[in-house]
């Protein structure tokens, strides 16, 4: 392995994700080596059932399971000439702790092969197991044409050798595998977490909501706001377009006059600017919606200014003939 390629394994394993990611993919062999990927048909069978038929051998499987039970014995029929060693072999993993007898039909008779995979098969239970292979199958090719009597002579044989201690008590269990356990915790934890994080967005999403409401809903407080106060402001300058239609007849007669005149009209120019931009404010734009406002109110306090007592008295002097009167009295 060249230099290059331990970098980039060490660059690659030597991360924490990485070192997950590796955790990741032997947890994901480890459960298909011992969920059965590798197994055949035989050992795929026997993993959850007592009995296994090979194609084209006639028995009623539900029938052969209730022979057999809950016991700790296997029972694989084959067919004619099959290699039974070989099949032994095949579920060594899938029937471990049982006593399995391989049988194929051979004329008249069956050809049998036991192996007995007890605990310490190898070591200091060999004799035991030995015994076991060897009388599980005694007495059943009487019976070569009609596999269920067979089978209960097997079961017979199983339970002569359970009483007499050579194979164990107890019945057979079916469990899933420990990476079975470890997918299943974590597809819970999998489901509950994503649960929580769908309630928690949910909530999330609802505040969300609720603020853009409550937001919506003063922005359009605001905007009645500033539509009453242009109304009024509206109305005093449709008040003050009364005097100043009056000064404007009279040709604004007094200085005053014409100062009134000048600021009406500044005034109006602004109000009409203001409707401008009101007409293109954004509902939603609460700074402008507020600036907007506060120019409505300065505009309303110019027009309370001109409307004033002081001004309105100045607004109306007396008409240009009484003063003549009051000259020729002089």
């Amino acid at each position: 392995m060249n230099q290059s390629v331990r970098r980039w394994l060490g660059d690659l394993f030597g991360t924490p994700f990485g070192l997950a990611a590796l955790a990741c993919v032997v947890l994901a062999g480890w459960a298909l080596w011992t969920g059965g990927l590798l197994d055949g048909p035989i050992a795929r069978q026997v993993r959850t059932s007592s009995v296994y038929a090979a194609p084209g051998v006639d028995l009623d499987q539900a029938a052969a399971e209730r022979i057999i039970g809950n016991r700790r014995l296997v029972v694989v029929l084959l067919e004619p000439d099959a290699d039974l060693r070989a099949g032994c072999q095949q579920v060594k993993h899938a029937a471990d702790g049982t006593v399995v007898l391989l049988m194929s039909r051979d004329g008249d008779e069956y050809d049998t092969y036991g192996c007995a995979l007890l605990p310490g098969r190898d070591d200091e239970n060999f004799g035991r197991t030995f015994v076991a292979e060897s009388v599980v199958g005694r007495g059943i090719d009487t019976f070569a044409d009609r596999p269920l009597e067979a089978l209960k002579v097997i079961t017979v044989n199983y339970d002569t050798l359970v009483r007499a201690g050579t194979v164990p008590d107890g019945a057979r269990t079916i469990s899933p595998s420990l990476p079975r356990f470890l997918l299943a915790a974590a597809a819970i934890v999998a489901v509950v977490a994503g649960a929580t994080v769908l309630y928690l967005g949910g909530r999330r999403a609802g505040r969300l909501a609720d603020d853009r409401r409550r937001r919506r809903d003063e922005n359009a407080d605001s905007r009645s706001t500033l539509s009453a106060a242009a109304a009024v402001l509206a109305q005093h300058i449709v008040d003050l377009d009364q005097r100043y239609a009056w000064a404007q007849r009279h040709a604004f007669v007094s200085d005053t006059e014409e100062s009134f005149g000048t600021k009406y009209l500044a005034l109006t120019s602004d109000y009409t600017a203001l409707l401008d931009d009101i007409a293109v404010v954004d509902a939603d734009d609460e700074a402008a919606v507020g600036r907007l406002t506060d120019r409505v109110d300065e505009l309303s306090r110019r027009a309370l200014a001109l409307a004033g007592p002081s001004a309105g008295n100045a607004a109306r002097p007396q008409p240009a003939r009484k003063r003549g009167k009051s000259a020729s009295r002089t």
